[in-house]
């Protein structure tokens, strides 16, 4: 059953893509190693940690009207 929220900032787009890695059953380290990043990087990301490119993007999104949702689509740990 997929879920659906709306990204309005880093912080919400962090806590998305961590029920998303939660609801997949791997945790921040297996979640490291599938994509060939480190752990810290992916709580970072799920922490909404403030990145220069990050903030141009939600700025860009609010001064243009732009909406983004998420919807997590959960898949076994082998996809």
């Amino acid at each position: 059953m997929p879920y659906t929220g709306k990204v309005t900032n880093p912080e919400s787009l962090g806590r998305i893509l961590q029920q998303a890695r939660l609801l997949n059953g791997w945790s921040q380290r297996e979640m490291a190693a599938r994509i060939g990043t480190t752990q810290r990087y992916i709580w970072e990301i799920e922490a909404g940690k403030p990145s220069i490119y990050v903030d141009r993007l939600f700025a860009l999104m609010r001064e243009t009207g732009t909406e983004l949702t998420a919807t997590i689509d959960p898949r076994s740990a082998d996809g």
